[in-house]
C-alpha cells in the first residue's frame, strides 16, 4: 500500500471537501430558477409526439409548477429553502476543510445523511406518485455525497493514525 505525506493526504482531503461542498450548494441553488430549468427540461426531452414517459412526466410537472406559480406564488418558498438548506449544509462542512481532524464527526453525520436521504427520497417519492426513475435520481443525490464523504473518511483515518503514531513515537 502506498503511503502518502500528510500535506497530501491534506490536500486531497480538502479537495473532496471543496467538491462536496460546492456539489451541495449547486444542487440546492438549482432549485431557485424552477420554471426556466423546467422549460429547458421539457425542450430537451418532451418534444417527442407522442411524448416519452420522461416527456410525460415533465409536461405534467411543468403544468403543475406553472400553475403553483401563477396561482399561489408564495408556495415557491419550499424550493427558496430547501435551496436554503443546501446552501448551509454546505458551509457546516467548511469545519473539514479548517481541521479535518478535530471536526472528523462531520464525516459521520454527512454519511447519515446520505445514507437517509434514500429511505427519505423512495418512501415520499412513492407517497407523493413520484415514478420510480425519478425518485432514483433522487436517491442518487445521497450516493452522490457519500462517494466523496467515504473518501475523505479514508484520508482522515490515516492523517490521524501518523498524527497518534507522531504523538507517541
Amino acid at each position: 500500500m502506498k503511503r502518502h505525506t500528510d500535506a497530501f493526504l491534506l490536500a486531497r482531503i480538502r479537495a473532496w471537501t471543496l467538491f462536496l461542498i460546492a456539489g451541495l450548494m449547486i444542487s440546492g441553488l438549482t432549485a431557485v430558477p424552477l420554471r426556466p430549468e423546467l422549460n429547458l427540461l421539457v425542450g430537451m426531452f418532451a418534444q417527442d409526439q407522442p411524448p416519452t414517459e420522461l416527456g410525460s412526466w415533465l409536461l405534467q410537472v411543468q403544468a403543475a409548477v406553472n400553475d403553483v406559480s401563477e396561482r399561489w406564488p408564495f408556495l415557491a418558498l419550499g424550493t427558496d429553502w430547501l435551496a436554503f438548506g443546501h446552501v448551509v449544509i454546505g458551509l457546516g462542512f467548511i469545519g473539514l476543510l479548517r481541521d479535518p481532524v478535530r471536526n472528523e464527526w462531520l464525516i459521520t453525520w454527512g454519511i447519515m445523511a446520505c445514507v437517509f436521504v434514500l429511505p427519505w427520497a423512495w418512501g415520499f417519492g412513492w407517497a407523493r406518485g413520484i415514478p420510480w426513475g425519478w425518485r432514483l435520481i433522487d436517491c442518487s443525490f445521497g450516493v452522490g455525497g457519500l462517494v466523496p464523504l467515504l473518501l475523505i473518511r479514508r484520508d482522515v483515518s490515516e492523517l490521524k493514525q501518523r498524527l497518534i503514531y507522531a504523538v507517541y513515537r
